[in-house]
């Protein structure tokens, strides 16, 4: 059983006001308790959703040869594909256990942020691939958008606070395959206990088990959405604003039963990131002097940087 909270979006977005402010209430207790949501009545079709994981179920299934030539050098894995194992949770040397695809960001009308950014990447073998990934990256970022509105009332803010700060921002839609389990894992999961870098990230596929989140006393529960939810959880830079009055939950995704070992899981996390100016200054209204100040003055961008070199992603 799920122990995190279920929210449905149509609340907030519903034009009547005790909705909206039962929606605010319900997410921010969510957010400060677990840190993690079950949302429905998001801005993704049921046919979107389908044709998204039949174009990365097709992309996965490409030769490896064929899904090498789209690993691109120097970039910190940024765009494009990112091969078994390179990747690995902060403070552990074991390469995790998938294999992934980065979309990113489709800049508008700003040619500094769309020269900073890495170009998206085209799959040639699949045509319809790079426009459902952008379909789907827009209605995420859209559901995206209306949650840290929410966020930003029940934090004291005006409502618009975040949206300059995410409109072109630096997020990421992540096609994640766990591949198979051949042979007993030697210390390697499928993905080890980590907290996420970004402001909040959407979770697609959370629907078998496999995700967990540690809840306050320590304790792993599973984290189980319906069909029609996505997961939502805060990430370390919306915990450094909030001086950790929102919680970024560390979760992880275990490896099945042996009996399972012989298919795939696929998931698609979407990871919101702002521009990279952002301040993750503490906000004065989460200080006070039952809640000091924990954390030293950073950007997003400075933060981001340090957390990649973390990863094994960049060089420092």
């Amino acid at each position: 059983m799920s122990l995190v909270p279920s929210v449905d979006l149509r609340d907030f977005t519903s034009g009547d006001s005790e909705r909206k402010e039962k929606f605010i209430k319900e997410i921010g207790k969510a957010f400060e308790e677990i840190g993690f949501v079950a949302l429905s009545g998001h801005f993704l079709s049921e046919a979107l959703v389908d044709d998204l994981y039949s174009e990365i179920k097709q992309f996965f299934s490409l030769p490896q040869d064929v899904k090498d030539s789209y690993e691109i050098e120097g970039i910190g894995g940024q765009r494009g594909y990112t091969s078994f194992g390179k990747e690995h949770a902060k403070g552990r040397k074991e390469g995790d256990l998938k294999e992934f695809w980065h979309f990113g960001q489709y800049v508008k009308e700003n040619p500094r942020l769309a020269a900073e950014y890495p170009d998206n990447v085209t799959v040639k073998e699949l045509p319809q691939f790079n426009s459902i990934g952008k379909e789907t990256y827009k209605m995420l970022e859209k559901t995206a958008k209306y949650v840290l509105r929410a966020l930003a009332i029940h934090l004291d803010l005006e409502e618009t606070y975040f949206d300059d700060y995410i409109k072109n921002g630096n997020s990421i839609l992540r096609p994640i395959h766990y591949p198979p389990i051949t042979s007993e894992p030697k210390n390697a999961v499928r993905a080890a206990a980590h907290g996420d870098i970004n402001l909040i990230t959407l979770l697609m596929g959370a629907h078998g088990r496999g995700l967990q989140v540690m809840n306050h006393k320590g304790e792993w529960v599973d984290a189980i959405a319906r069909p029609d939810q996505v997961m939502i959880n805060v990430g370390d830079m919306l915990s450094r604003l909030t001086n950790n009055k929102l919680k970024s939950t560390i979760h992880r995704v275990i490896n099945p039963p042996k009996e399972l070992w012989g298919t795939s899981r696929y998931s698609i996390p979407f990871f919101m990131h702002p521009i990279s100016e952002m301040s993750l200054n503490c906000l004065e209204n989460c200080i006070d002097a039952e809640h000091p100040k924990g954390f030293e003055d950073t950007s997003a961008g400075e933060f981001l940087h340090e957390r990649l070199i973390e990863l094994g992603l960049i060089k420092s």
